[in-house]
């Protein structure tokens, strides 16, 4: 009676995970070995012909690990920008913890276009920077700020660093300051503590940001759209390009699938290294 308790009381969610989540990606897993047709999404019949363009032609197959590296630069930038943050607002007093959560929440409230365009006008060869530093003589010629690796990991680094700060908050806030106190009572630095003390505790918050920030980072598209263009080529990005502009919706899923399946064993291989390293 217990299970059959359980089993009902599972069943919306179970079926909402279906729904949304392993139906689409089993439309997707089935549409990416559809065979391709003109005028149409796809034709009859199944083919490999979606994995052959991907991985024989250069200008799609080195998206893949452009997109990885723009997301493990762009986790590694959150994590360095994110655990000073975490920890400062982790160790505030009731009062000042909650104004700085808020305002580390505050740029969640404004759209991911507008945060995206904003970081354009900065980093444009006309923008606030370039023109800022060509009237005080410091250049004569305009940085490139954007539309490259380094403009797109900025910004998505601004967009997605509420995502890593909030895990990292979530472990230190378990913290005992007690056990922090022992330590310094029987002689450890600061470097000691946060070796031995700090930096274990927040492992699982550190594990669950960069895992979050990874994901999302190299599933975005309006940011590497806007500030990178096409000259920053992402799987992302050619996959809309695939599935809206050329209507090839079986090579688009053949992206779209070899993207997912390598950033979940870059997931996995992180996982897996983290749990050994701490455990």
């Amino acid at each position: 009676m217990r299970r059959l308790r359980a089993s009902i009381l599972i069943l919306p969610s179970a079926a909402l995970i279906f729904l949304f989540i392993v139906l689409p990606y089993v439309n997707v897993l089935v549409m990416s070995f559809r065979a391709p047709a003109d005028g149409q999404p796809y034709g009859e019949g199944f083919s490999l012909q979606g994995y052959v363009q991907f991985f024989s032609e250069s200008y799609y197959a080195l998206s893949l690990p452009q997109s990885l590296l723009l997301g493990a630069l762009t986790t590694a930038l959150c994590l360095i920008l994110a655990y000073p943050v975490a920890l400062h607002i982790a160790t505030a007093s009731k009062r000042w913890r909650g104004i700085l959560y808020g305002i580390v929440l505050s740029p969640l409230l404004v759209g991911i276009v507008v945060r995206s365009y904003g970081w354009t006008i900065l980093l444009g060869n006309s923008g606030v920077i370039n023109s800022t530093l060509r009237e005080m003589g410091l250049i004569t010629r305009p940085l490139p700020l954007m539309y490259n690796n380094f403009g797109v990991v900025l910004a998505l680094a601004h967009v997605f660093l509420p995502f890593m700060v909030l895990p990292l908050l979530s472990s230190l806030q378990a913290m005992d300051p007690a056990v922090q106190q022992a330590a310094r009572s029987l002689g450890a630095g600061r470097l000691t503590i946060f070796r031995r003390i700090t930096l274990p505790i927040s492992m699982p918050g550190i594990q669950s940001g960069c895992i979050l920030v990874f994901v999302l980072a190299i599933s975005s598209y309006v940011t590497p759209a806007l500030v990178g263009g096409m000259r920053v080529k992402t799987t992302t990005l050619l996959v809309v390009d695939a599935l809206i502009d050329q209507f090839q919706w079986p090579f688009g899923s053949a992206m779209a699938l070899t993207l997912a399946v390598s950033a979940g064993i870059v997931v996995l291989v992180f996982a897996r290294l983290t749990r050994i390293k701490w455990s």
